[in-house]
Order: C-alpha cells, then structure tokens, then sequence
C-alpha cells in the first residue's frame, strides 16, 4: 500500500517528458500493455471487438478466442506507487471460462459489470522483471462503466513477487526498473516537455 509519506521524486513524472530510449514524448506515469495473450499465434493485427467470432481465432482490443474453445479478456493488473497516490498498472490478459466469457461480452455495451464476477481465470502472459507469471491462478474482477475488469494473483500465489507489489506498493527505482525492461529509459527529470 502506498506511504502516508510522498516522496519527492514522483513529481518528476509530472508533465511530460522524454524517453531516454524510444525518444518519444510521455505525459506523467503511463501503463504498459500487452498486445495479445502468450498463447496467441495469429497477425499481429487487431479486429473491431463488434467483429467477434467464436469459430476459430479472434483478437481484438477487448477479446481473444483461440481454436473456438480458449477465450480471454484483457485486465489490468494494477499497484499502488509506494510515496505517491498514483498507481501503475499492466495491461494484461487473463482466461475465462465460455459461461463467464459470454457473461463479459452480452454485459459489455451496457457497461454494468461490477456484479458478475469475481472470476477465476488464468494469468495469460509473461511479464519481464518477475518469475514466470503464466498460467498462475487469477482472479478476475469485472468493473462497471466499460472499464476494464482488474486482475489480481489468487491466494495461491500470494507470496509470488508480483502479488507482492500488488500489495505493498511498486517504489519508484522498480518502476524506473520495470519502464527500462520495457524499452523505456524513464528520466523524466531531465527534460522539460515539448
């Protein structure tokens, strides 16, 4: 859980700034995604989520049916910032059962979800800079107003590092840490914004 005491240095992600590494502009601490499931084969190439189709394989921004008979919805996986009271989070994907699947998709337009779940699911992707994270029990919450449902590790995995800092809090070096991992050289002191 993040400190009653901020730390300083979170004000450095205020505004925007330049990444070391990809050389583009960012504004303030931004979520990292995963494009797919660790399981999916197809293009990378996303459908409209209205184009779903359960007969063979499908990827969109919201969905995912492999072979007709594996289906997976993105979440995020989110932690408190330890000094700070913002968060971070992953955009990552978990499996659901076809019941549950199809509880997700008929609500998903009308945006009242919050009372469906919790969901068991599978953790359906590697994340850098943890022990290996797929296929760990999950728990998947649904969430009201289209937002994505969040994701958290089940009591099974309640010591795995990543259950961890879902609960503790991620610290400033671990963020720094985790963006450089992902090809970004956080350094947003160092520059002002465009």
């Amino acid at each position: 859980m993040a400190s009653d005491a901020l730390d300083p240095r979170w004000a450095e992600f205020e505004g925007s700034w330049r990444c070391a590494n990809c050389e583009q502009w960012h504004s303030g601490i931004f979520d990292l995604g995963c494009f797919a499931p660790d399981f999916w084969q197809g293009p990378v190439v996303l459908s409209d989520n209205s184009d779903l189709n359960f007969d063979g394989d499908f990827l969109s921004e919201d969905f995912c049916v492999i072979d007709a008979k594996h289906f997976f919805i993105r979440c995020v996986f989110s932690f408190p910032l330890v000094g700070s009271d913002g968060r971070f989070g992953f955009g990552v994907w978990s499996s659901l059962s076809r019941a549950n699947f199809d509880a997700y998709v008929h609500g998903f337009d009308d945006g009242m979800q919050a009372d469906l779940g919790p969901w068991f699911g599978w953790f359906s992707n590697r994340l850098a800079g943890y022990p290996d994270t797929i296929s760990l029990k999950a728990v998947v919450q649904p969430q009201d107003d289209r937002q994505r449902p969040n994701l958290s590790l089940a009591a099974d995995h309640a010591e795995h590092p990543l259950a961890v800092e879902q609960r503790d809090g991620m610290t400033f070096e671990r963020l720094l840490d985790i963006y450089s991992l992902y090809g970004h050289g956080a350094q947003p002191a160092a520059v002002a914004g465009p």
